[in-house]
C-alpha cells in the first residue's frame, strides 16, 4: 500500500509560538486515516500546512512522492489534494446545484460563467453527487436555508465534484444533528469504498473516529502522540491523559 501523504519532521511557529514540532505521519492510499487531539493541539495548523495555506519552518510535506511544501494552495489542488472546513463555505444564496457548478475544476472565466450552459454529462454529474450524499431531492433549494448538517454534506459534494485523490475534512460531524452522523459516517467509508477517495479527517467525536478511521494519529501540545488503530489510541495512557481529566469521552456533537 502506498502512501499518498507523507509528512516528515514538520514543524511550524507563529510569532514564538509553537503549533506543529518535529511531526511525522503517513496517510495511506485508499485509506481513511484519523487525526485527533485536544483542542489547540496543532491539528488544524498541519492541515493548513499540508494543502498549502501556509508554509512550514522546517522539514518536508510529499504528494504522491513530490516535495508540495514551497507550493501554494491552487498549485497543490490541482494535483488532486481538497480540504473543507468547521465552518462551511458554500454560496449561501445560490441553490445547490449551482453551488456544485461553481466549484468545477479549471473554471477561469470568473464568477459570471456559471451562467453559462453546462453539458448534459455535467449536469448529470453534479445531480449524481447530490444523490450521493442525500440531497438530490433539495437541489433546487437555495443553500443558505438547508440546515447545518445538510451545508456539509453540500460542500462534500462539492469537494467530489472535482474528483480529488485525497481529502482532507476538518471536523466534519461538528455541529451536526446527531440523527445524521450515522448517514455521513456511511456517505465518507463510501467515497472511498466506491469513489476510491483517500480521506485523511480531524475529528473530535470518538465513535465516528471508530468507525470510520483505519488508522489514528493524535497530537498534543503541537507533537505526535500516538498512532495505531482506532482501538489502540483510544486505549492508549498517554491519549487518555492528555484529555481534560484524563478522560477520553471527547466532545460528542
Amino acid at each position: 500500500m502506498s502512501n499518498l501523504i507523507e509528512v516528515r519532521n514538520v514543524s511550524k511557529s507563529f510569532g514564538g509560538v509553537v503549533a506543529n514540532r518535529d511531526i511525522s505521519l503517513d496517510v495511506p492510499e485508499g485509506r481513511v486515516t484519523g487525526l485527533i487531539g485536544p483542542n489547540g493541539s496543532g491539528k488544524t495548523t498541519l492541515f493548513n500546512s499540508i494543502v498549502g495555506y501556509h508554509p512550514i519552518d522546517e522539514g518536508s510535506i510529499q504528494f504522491e512522492g513530490q516535495e508540495i511544501s514551497d507550493m501554494m494552495v491552487p498549485e497543490i489542488a490541482r494535483l488532486g489534494m481538497l480540504r473543507t472546513f468547521q465552518q462551511t463555505r458554500i454560496y449561501s444564496k445560490m441553490d445547490c446545484v449551482k453551488n456544485m457548478l461553481i466549484s468545477l475544476p479549471h473554471r477561469t472565466e470568473g464568477y459570471s460563467s456559471m451562467f453559462k450552459p453546462y453539458g448534459a454529462e455535467t449536469m448529470e454529474k453534479a445531480d449524481r453527487l447530490l444523490e450521493f450524499v442525500g440531497l438530490y431531492s433539495k437541489r433546487h433549494l437555495i443553500s443558505g436555508d438547508l440546515s447545518f448538517g445538510q451545508q456539509k454534506l453540500l460542500e462534500f459534494a462539492m469537494a467530489l465534484m472535482n474528483e480529488p485523490k485525497v481529502l482532507l475534512l476538518d471536523e466534519p460531524t461538528a455541529g451536526i444533528n446527531p440523527t445524521l452522523i450515522n448517514g455521513l459516517i456511511d456517505r465518507l467509508r463510501r467515497a472511498t469504498t466506491e469513489l476510491g477517495i483517500t480521506l485523511f479527517v480531524i475529528e473530535h467525536n470518538m465513535p465516528v473516529v471508530m468507525n470510520l478511521a483505519d488508522n489514528v494519529y493524535c497530537l498534543a501540545n503541537g507533537r505526535l502522540l500516538a498512532h495505531g488503530t482506532p482501538d489502540e489510541v483510544q486505549n492508549d495512557e498517554r491519549v487518555i491523559n492528555a484529555y481534560l481529566g484524563g478522560h477520553l469521552e471527547m466532545e460528542d456533537h
